[in-house]
C-alpha cells in the first residue's frame, strides 16, 4: 500500500516517468532522429484464457500450461495423445511405459509418476500449472486442496464419477491444453474408425456382450454399459448385460450370453475353473481373452484416444469370429499378446 501523503513531481521528472511508463507504445521521449525502432508485440493466445465447468463450478487457466499433472487414473493417456507429456502421473498399470501408443508418443521422454495414491506434497514438488483430474472421484475437499497447488479440472456434473465418456474427455482435455482442434480431430479418427467396423460387420448390432473384469484370482466383476472400459463394446454396437458388479462362481451362468470378454486373466488360468469351462458361451469358442499385462488390457483400461485406435485393429477380427456364432470360426487367445 502507498504510504500517506503524495510527493509532488517535478514536470521534468513527470515526463520521465510517463516515458517510462509508455513500453507498450515503444515510444521513445528523446528526439525524433534517436528514436529506435519498433519491435513486434507477442502474439496472444487465442486458446486462453479459457474455462471449463465441471461439478464443482468452474476453472479458469489463464495461459497454456507447461507443467501439467493427471491426477485421474487414466488422464495421461489423453494428454499425451494430445501432445503433452505431464511432468509427472498417478501410478496404475506397471506396464504403461511398454504400451506401443505409449512410447511413441513419448518418443523416448521420460513420464514420472508420484504414486497410486494423490500425494499432495509430490504434486506440489512438480511446481504444475495445471492439474487433471478427470477420471477420479474426487470429492469438494480434494478438490480444494489440488486447485490451492494449481487451477485442476475435474468432471462434469453430467456423468456419474469415473464414467466420463472418452469423447467427452479427449475434447475437455484438449480445451484445458489450448488444444481443441487436435482434440476434435481425434475424436473424429476414433469414431470413423468405430463406424467401418459396425458397417463391416452389422452382427454386432444388439448382441450381447459381458465383460468379465479382472477374474485371475476366482473374482468376477461385471462392467455395465455406459463404462469407460466397456465403451468400445458399446460403440461397436453390442449390447451390454443387465447383471453388473461383483459375483461368486456360483453365478458364472450370468456370463454365458452371445460373446464372453475376459480382461484380466489368461484362457489357461480360466480353463482351471470348472465351472467356467462348462459355459456355452466357452465351450463354443464365442470368448476372448486378454491379461491386463497385455497392450490390449492396458488399452481398455486407459481409453485414451491412441489407446482405442490400438484397441480397435487388435479386437475387430476377434469379434467378429466370436459373432459369428460357428463353434467352427476360431478365435484367437489374446492373452499373451505383446
Amino acid at each position: 500500500m502507498t504510504p500517506p501523503g503524495t510527493v509532488r513531481l517535478s514536470r521534468v521528472a513527470a515526463i520521465a516517468a510517463a516515458c517510462a511508463l509508455m513500453v507498450s507504445s515503444l515510444v521513445s521521449c528523446s528526439s525524433p532522429a534517436q528514436a529506435p525502432k519498433a519491435t513486434a508485440t507477442a502474439t496472444a493466445d487465442p486458446a486462453f484464457p479459457v474455462a471449463i465447468d465441471h461439478k464443482f463450478g468452474s476453472t479458469t487457466i489463464k495461459s497454456r500450461p507447461t507443467r501439467v499433472v493427471t491426477v485421474g487414473w487414466n488422464d495421461q493417456d489423453f494428454a499425451l495423445a494430445l501432445g503433452v507429456v505431464p511432468v509427472s502421473t498417478r501410478q496404475w498399470f506397471d506396464e504403461y511405459l511398454t504400451y506401443p501408443w505409449v512410447k511413441t508418443a513419448l518418443g523416448g521422454k521420460p513420464l514420472p509418476t508420484f504414486s497410486a495414491e494423490i500425494n499432495f506434497e509430490a504434486i506440489i514438488k512438480q511446481r504444475p500449472d495445471l492439474i487433471i483430474a478427470i477420471y477420479e472421484t474426487v470429492n469438494k475437499q480434494t478438490y480444494d486442496k489440488l486447485s490451492q497447488i494449481a487451477p485442476t479440472v475435474v468432471q462434469s456434473s453430467k456423468y456419474p464419477d469415473e464414467q466420463t465418456p472418452w469423447d467427452v474427455q479427449t475434447l475437455t482435455t484438449g480445451k484445458a491444453l489450448g488444444r481443441s482442434a487436435e482434440a476434435q480431430t481425434l475424436v473424429d479418427k476414433v469414431n470413423a474408425k468405430i463406424a467401418e467396423a459396425k458397417q463391416a460387420h452389422p452382427e454386432f448390432a444388439g448382441k450381447v456382450l459381458v465383460v468379465d473384469y479382472g477374474p485371475e484370482n476366482g473374482q468376477h466383476y461385471l462392467i455395465p454399459g455406459r463404462d469407460p472400459r466397456r465403451a468400445l463394446f458399446d460403440a461397436l454396437g453390442f449390447a451390454a448385460q443387465s447383471q453388473n458388479g461383483d459375483i461368486s462362481e456360483e453365478r458364472l451362468d450370468l456370463l454365458d450370453r452371445d460373446v464372453l470378454f475376459v480382461n484380466g486373466s489368461t484362457k489357461a488360468k480360466m480353463a482351471s475353473s470348472p465351472v467356467f469351462s462348462r459355459l456355452k458361451v466357452v465351450k463354443t469358442d464365442r470368448t476372448i481373452y486378454t491379461d491386463f499385462s497385455t497392450p490390449l488390457g492396458g488399452a481398455l483400461s486407459y481409453s485414451g484416444p491412441d489407446a482405442l485406435l490400438y484397441a480397435l485393429d487388435v479386437l475387430v477380427p476377434q469379434l467378429a469370429n466370436a459373432a459369428d456364432m460357428k463353434p467352427s470360426t476360431p478365435v484367437t487367445d489374446l492373452s499373451n499378446l505383446t
